[in-house]
């Protein structure tokens, strides 16, 4: 029987109240008089309204913003680092409000949100310490040694847009907010309509940071409307959701001929080998599969078993299953929390009940539970799943998994490659160097030897980002910070123009010329055989 939702209090289960989010909402500078309503996921009831911004709301946002850039850039790189480090402690000190607001907006379980609010003051003090000397002036190699130099400046794109999906709304809008906001950036946040109220208090936090006025915006409004004059107004788009619109949004730029990067879907392998610690295998698979209730990029959807393990896995991987406890509750009990909407419930019971028609077994799971919340839907795995079908070939998002017996690593990592997204992938294995060596066979951008997503998200120094379906560009890393940067190189000489001078033949100065690229090869350390001259 369907839980009467209505009777429901959130707001009494939370420091939040609705006068909290009216003035969140506030933040919002914007002329249209339409409005968005927010549904909390775990009563499907209203939480709140923002405005439904316009094009015209959004060519004042980045004139704002990109005014108030050239204060910010003119600032130090310490100086900037400063500043979101202080943001970066001001996160923590209301780590509670926050947790409450991406539960209220998400209906992820508590412990999942925790892994959002802990991903930014790491992503702050990272970028504080190295983004000085990643913005540092180069110098290179000169034309000529001696007499000519080379050097090699940064400087920020301008405005950047960042468009933030509704599954991670903290983490994957800041993600990309800091480094750009480091590299001297002014930003321009365009959140998911169904969670904008974790975008307002951030930037709420960043202005109580010291962060000046106007050099990060958000504008809140349904992406039809409000994403294409983003992304033609700004300097760099940066944008994590589907892969559909990735392509709309990566056509849009090129016609603009500005950068963008693009973190998108997947449908990640994991890979669990003949010598895997079969206990350990089957507790890191639960957490790759059903964090966030598998609403994750990184989440594991496919898994193929080295065939001396498969039965002992899956007793081990159901019996883990079964035992996580599912709830809507702003506390550390419940283990999987809900998806976001019937939308996605569809999506999920779909994929489900159409792997079932072609033959599929649910060992575990497989219901929709809204005794428990009306989009809460039970941790599943299914075997005997057909090649073709649509949960094996398409990313389900939600908390369903297949499982395969392969015959040899060879396969497992034939069928991991058989699919045209490359996002994250798993290894299992008792010897990491031969984990690591297999990694490298695996088409993703991203592969974690015995864990499942954490260790490669978490590696902030390394980059991160997909191949094919999956998108373009990295994130994290010197790459993360580089991409919201103009590169410009000085060049100078000291002997004048590098022509052939006036008492010089055309001839001799070509062999001469000759020479001299024979001679910096040597220099260079490359084997250089034959004569000086031709």
């Amino acid at each position: 029987m369907k839980q009467e939702t209505t009777t429901r209090d959130v707001f009494a289960e939370t420091s939040l109240s609705r006068q909290r989010l009216a003035r969140l909402s506030e933040l919002v500078d914007a002329t249209a008089d339409d409005e968005l309503t927010v549904r909390a996921p775990a009563t499907d009831e209203p939480i709140g309204t923002v405005p439904a911004c316009d094009e015209n709301d959004v060519e004042r946002a980045v004139e704002r913003a990109r005014s108030a850039q050239r204060g910010w850039a003119d600032l130090s790189a310490d100086r900037r680092g400063e500043l979101l480090n202080r943001f970066a402690d001001l996160v923590l000190d209301h780590q509670d409000e926050l947790l409450d607001i991406v539960q209220l907006e998400t209906g992820k379980s508590r412990a999942h949100a925790v892994e959002e609010v802990a991903d930014v003051p790491l992503n702050c003090s990272y970028y504080a310490r190295h983004g000085p000397d990643y913005l540092a002036d180069d110098s290179r190699q000169g034309a000529i040694p001696l007499a000519t130099t080379a050097e090699v400046t940064s400087e920020p794109v301008g405005v950047v847009g960042a468009i933030s999906p509704w599954n991670y709304p903290l983490t994957l809008s800041m993600v990309d907010i800091i480094p750009a906001l480091v590299a001297g950036n002014a930003v321009v946040l365009k959140p998911d309509e169904k969670t904008p109220f974790i975008a307002l208090a951030l930037v709420e936090l960043l202005d109580r940071a010291g962060v000046p006025g106007d050099v990060v915006q958000v504008v809140t409004g349904r992406g039809a409307d409000v994403g294409p004059s983003l992304v033609g107004g700004v300097d760099y788009i940066a944008f994590t959701g589907s892969t559909e619109t990735g392509r709309i949004i990566a056509e849009q730029a090129g016609r603009n001929l500005i950068g963008c990067s693009l973190e998108l879907g997947g449908n990640n392998p994991l890979v669990v080998l003949d010598d895997a610690n079969v206990e350990t295998a089957a507790r890191g698979a639960v957490q790759a599969c059903f964090t966030n209730a598998g609403q994750l990029c990184l989440a594991a959807e496919r898994i193929y078993v080295h065939e001396s393990l498969f039965e002992e896995f899956l007793d081990a991987f159901v019996g883990a299953t079964r035992r996580l406890s599912l709830g809507t509750e702003f506390t550390y009990g419940p283990d999987v929390g809900s998806l976001i909407d019937e939308d996605q419930l569809a999506r999920v019971e779909d994929h489900v009940s159409s792997a079932v028609e072609d033959g599929a077994t649910v060992l575990t799971g497989g219901r929709h539970r809204p005794d428990v919340g009306p989009f809460c839907y039970e941790p599943t795995i299914l075997t005997d799943v057909a090649a073709d079908t649509t949960v094996a070939c398409e990313e389900t998002f939600g908390p369903v998994v297949t499982v395969e017996s392969v015959p040899d690593a060879e396969t497992a990592v034939t069928k991991a490659n058989d699919s045209e997204y490359g996002l994250n992938a798993s290894v299992w294995t008792g010897d990491r160097d031969r984990g690591r060596a297999l990694a490298r066979e695996i088409d993703c951008g991203t592969v974690c030897v015995n864990d499942g997503y954490v260790s490669g998200w978490a590696a902030i120094d390394a980059p991160m980002g997909g191949f094919g379906d999956s998108g373009l560009g990295r994130r994290h890393g010197r790459a993360g910070i580089e991409r919201f940067l103009e590169s410009r190189t000085v060049a100078s000489s000291r002997v004048g123009p590098l022509t052939e001078p006036p008492s010089v033949s055309s001839q001799w100065y070509a062999r001469g010329l000759l020479a001299l690229s024979r001679f910096q090869r040597q220099l260079s350390g490359v084997p250089v055989f034959g004569r000086w001259f031709s």
